[in-house]
Formats: C-alpha cells, sequence, structure tokens
C-alpha cells in the first residue's frame, strides 16, 4: 500500500495527522455525508417481514465470546516469534533478580546508659520515695540517641579498625580510610571560602543532580566534568555505577538557575593546615585529601577488638554494615531491652539504690529498703491502712482515704483523720512498709518466706524456677510480652513524674529535682 503526504499550503493551518504518515484512507474527508450507502443497504430489507430471507439463529453473545477467546488463545500458542518481536526482546531483556544484600558483620552489640543522663535519672530517684520500673526507665534511655552508648565487639578473632579519637568504626579499612578526610577535616585543617570575578559568557542551561538538586553548571564549562566525578565520588559511588549516576543528571533551561549557578561558581574554597607551621594551603580539596592521607592518616587508623561510641554517631557511621547491625540490635533492644535494664540494675545498686521485684517478677528501683510489718505490734490505723491494701492492692491516696474514711463524719473530725492518715501513710513509706509507685498506686511488700533451720536442706530447683523465685535479681531478663502486660504506660513512667534527663554536656549538678517536662 501507498502512502500519500500532502503539505498543506503556507496559509493553512497545520494538522498534526500529517506528521503521522497514515494511509490516504484515514486522511481522507470525513465531513461529507455518510447515509447514502446505508439508506441503499437498508432498502435491501423489506419491513414488516415481508420478502425476509430466514437466517440461522444467532448465539448466545457470552458464548460466542467465549468461543473467540478459545480460539484466540489457540492461535497464540501456535505462534511463533517472528524476527521483530526477537529484536524486542534482544533491546529490551528480562528484568533482572535485586542482588541480595551483603551480610551482616558478626559482633556482639550492647547499649549502655549515658554517663550524664543515667546520674540526673538516679539523682532524682534518690530524692523522692517512689519506686519506678526498671523496664521503663531502660525504654526512655533507649528513646533518644543522646542517652545511651553503643558498645560493640567482634565475636571471632578479626579486629575492627577506628579512626583516631573519633567514635568512626568499621569492619573495612579501606572503606574507613575513604572517608576519614571528611571525618576528620575540621581537626586538621581551616576551610576558607572566598569570591573571584563574576563568570561571563551566555549560559541558556545547566545540569542539574535530580536527587539532590545540585548544580553542576554548563555541560560546555570547563568546571563541568571535574564537579561530576566530585559528586560522585562523595555521596553516589557506593550505591550506583558511573553511568546510573550520569542518567540522573538533567539539564534545565532556567535563567535563575544559571544565574544561581554563577555565584556559587565564584565561590573558591582553600585549606589551610592548622597543625604545622608555617601552615600550608591547598586550593582543592583533591590536593587537601591528598595531603592528609600522607601526613596523617598511617597515625590515625587503629585496630581494636571492640570499641564504645555515642548513640548519635552510631547512627550516622560510614560503615553501613555495622550501621545496619545496630539498627536491628536497636529495634529488638526496644521491643525487649533486657541488654539495658541489666546495665541499668547494676549502676543503680553501685548508685545505693534498691532493686526489688514485684507485680509478677517486674523489676523497680527505689530509694527505699523494702521491710514488711509485724502487724501484731502496730495501731489500730496502721492495722487498717494494712488490711486495706491487703484487700485492695494499687489503690492511689485517695482511694485509700475514701475506704477508710465514713462519708457521715463530720467536716471537723474528717479533716483530722486526714491528717492522721496521712502521717501514718508518709511513716510506712520512707520505713519500706508500704510502696508507692511513681504512677502514684500504693502496695505492700512481697512477705519473705520463713528461714529454714540449720539442718534442714533446701530444696533444689530447676534453674527456670530458681531464678523466678531469686528476691537478689541476678537474672534481669524479660519477656517483652510480660513487661508490657504489666506496665501500661512503660514508655511514660518515669516522665509522669517530672523526669527529664539532659543531654551529654547537661550538668547533673544543676538539677534540684524533678522538673515539669
Amino acid at each position: 500500500m501507498r502512502y500519500k503526504r500532502s503539505v498543506p499550503s503556507a496559509g493553512e493551518p497545520l494538522d498534526l495527522i500529517d506528521l503521522k504518515f497514515l494511509p490516504a484512507w484515514v486522511k481522507e474527508d470525513w465531513a461529507a455525508p455518510r447515509h447514502t450507502e446505508w439508506e441503499e443497504d437498508k432498502a435491501l430489507w423489506p419491513r414488516d417481514g415481508e420478502g425476509r430471507r430466514d437466517h440461522p439463529p444467532r448465539r448466545p453473545r457470552r458464548e460466542q465470546k467465549n468461543r473467540d477467546r478459545r480460539d484466540r488463545r489457540s492461535r497464540d500458542e501456535r505462534k511463533t516469534p517472528d524476527r521483530g518481536d526477537r529484536k524486542r526482546s534482544h533491546d529490551f531483556p528480562a528484568r533482572r533478580e535485586a542482588p541480595a544484600p551483603p551480610p551482616l558483620p558478626q559482633l556482639e552489640v550492647h547499649f549502655l546508659p549515658q554517663a550524664a543522663a543515667f546520674e540526673n535519672v538516679a539523682a532524682q530517684i534518690k530524692s523522692g520515695t517512689v519506686a519506678y520500673s526498671v523496664y521503663a526507665l531502660a525504654r526512655l534511655f533507649l528513646q533518644k540517641p543522646e542517652r545511651y552508648h553503643v558498645r560493640v565487639k567482634t565475636k571471632d578473632a578479626s579486629l575492627l579498625f577506628r579512626l583516631g579519637e573519633s567514635n568512626a568504626v568499621s569492619t573495612n579499612r579501606t572503606a574507613l580510610e575513604d572517608s576519614a578526610f571528611r571525618l576528620m577535616r575540621e581537626k586538621f585543617y581551616e576551610t576558607k571560602v572566598t569570591l573571584n570575578d563574576p563568570i561571563k559568557g551566555d549560559f541558556n542551561s545547566v545540569a542539574r543532580e535530580r536527587t539532590t538538586g545540585t548544580l553542576l553548571g554548563p555541560t560546555n564549562h570547563h568546571s563541568y566534568q571535574p564537579q561530576l566525578r566530585r559528586l560522585y565520588e562523595q555521596r553516589f559511588s557506593r550505591r550506583m555505577s558511573f553511568l546510573d549516576f550520569q542518567r540522573q543528571i538533567e539539564i534545565v533551561g532556567d535563567s535563575a538557575l544559571v544565574e544561581q549557578w554563577k555565584e556559587e561558581a565564584r565561590k573558591v574554597t582553600t585549606f589551610v593546615t592548622r597543625q604545622e607551621e608555617p601552615a600550608q594551603t591547598f586550593n582543592t580539596e583533591a590536593e587537601a585529601d591528598r595531603h592528609f592521607r600522607e601526613k596523617y592518616l598511617p597515625t590515625l587508623i587503629t585496630e581494636t577488638p571492640e570499641a564504645e561510641i555515642d548513640g548519635v554517631t552510631s547512627r550516622r557511621l560510614p560503615d553501613r554494615g555495622i550501621a545496619r547491625l545496630i539498627e536491628n540490635a536497636w529495634s529488638a533492644e526496644v521491643r525487649s531491652p533486657s541488654s539495658m535494664m541489666q546495665e541499668l540494675a547494676g549502676r543503680f545498686r553501685g548508685a545505693g539504690l534498691q532493686i526489688f521485684r514485684h507485680r509478677k517478677g517486674m523489676l523497680f528501683v527505689s530509694s527505699i529498703r523494702l521491710k514488711p510489718i509485724d502487724e501484731s505490734v502496730v495501731s489500730d490505723s496502721v492495722r487498717q491502712i494494712l488490711e486495706t491494701l491487703k484487700a485492695s492492692p494499687r489503690i492511689n491516696r485517695k482511694e485509700l482515704a475514701e475506704k477508710l474514711i465514713a462519708p457521715q463524719t463530720e467536716p471537723a473530725e474528717t479533716e483530722k483523720t486526714k491528717l492522721s492518715l496521712a502521717s501514718d501513710l508518709h511513716w510506712m513509706i520512707r520505713e519500706g512498709h508500704v510502696i508507692e509507685f511513681n504512677e502514684g498506686s500504693l502496695d505492700l511488700p512481697r512477705a519473705k518466706p520463713p528461714k529454714k533451720e540449720a539442718g534442714e536442706g533446701a530444696p533444689e530447683l530447676p534453674p527456670a524456677t530458681a531464678a523466678a523465685t531469686t528476691e537478689g535479681c541476678e537474672n534481669l531478663t524479660l519477656p517483652p510480652a510480660t513487661a508490657a502486660a504489666t506496665i501500661e504506660t512503660a514508655s511514660t513512667e518515669i516522665v509522669a513524674t517530672a523526669t527529664v534527663i539532659p543531654s551529654e554536656n547537661a550538668d547533673p549538678a544543676r538539677t534540684e529535682g524533678p522538673s515539669e517536662t
């Protein structure tokens, strides 16, 4: 079939259908009336059924569609790919599966409370008489990276590489060397920025990296290729190839962006050494990096089997494997903070605080040492408090007063009874006969089992049972389900009593007590 291409005259508007090179029968004039042929065909069919011929009955539409679909499927199965199909499959190969992520390094990860934050919390607990959940405190320390440190330790004979006195660690020496200049630049070099003369020339477009918005300049400018290579080496070399990076470069014809690039290109950055006399000046970052590798880097990297880094640095380590390992360990620790609870319990004991078990074996910390009271030698008012707490544990002070003070009592007598009740309750809490938790509930301490006589041996218990019944809190591991069910407001217990955790630079000595948050 031959195709005709009509060229419009100078005065006629250009029709877009001419750009598609369609057959002539598609471009014919469809504005002409089309009903003549239809009327002629319609005349062959007489009305009222006169002279009509018998036609075979039509099949139902659904049956006909199913038959057509089966016929089409059978034709597709028998059809062999032609040369055009084979060429298209060669030009567009099948999508490859994403490569599996590299294995994580074999390291042990432990979370520790930050020293200043721990001292502040311990001082607040000592200043009061209430008991706090160790589970809730552990999660409170893990909420923000400023409140904890991370200790990483190798499991086998391999070693970690550490960059000087910084918190940058890695299992790959080469990767740490590549990021060393960026991490230690401020310590060894002073960065100075000066302005040169404005760039001359007319530029209609500028190259820009899509994801970061970095302007690289016009492609015909002498600084374009160095800027392109520098941006790739600094930010994208570990994630993609250079060809994939080039696909992210777009050309933008915006005069405002061109002027912005001209202002940025005027800035000249120089690097001046801080620890050399006389000081040396380097005009480019590459020259300063080369000097840093020759002068300082060989003595900065050390090998160690374990390292402790602060929480903020742990979230932006140059080693992606260790960073991902710490992130996974942090997520597991938040769900079940057993490691942090063990560390907190040991430090609380060292600070002179009391660790005890209560409420289905949960761990609590308080400044009061618990001592069950002998009910046979107490007054009637104290005995009423003990009996009420036995019958209704975990009630607060208001509910206790409502149970002990009759509503028909005269106002003067009611006030006197409240003062007496408050005095007795305060004495019982200070002496450890009653536990007051930070959410306001009251309860009695656990009764100690009777002591065995000298000739009577203690029954042997399996390890799990012995650990569950130990009063000294040696086993600090808690299942997350039990902890979550027991502590209804675990993440806000210490905050509910106006606890403030300072940052690393805060001075715990200035904290007079709990403050409102």
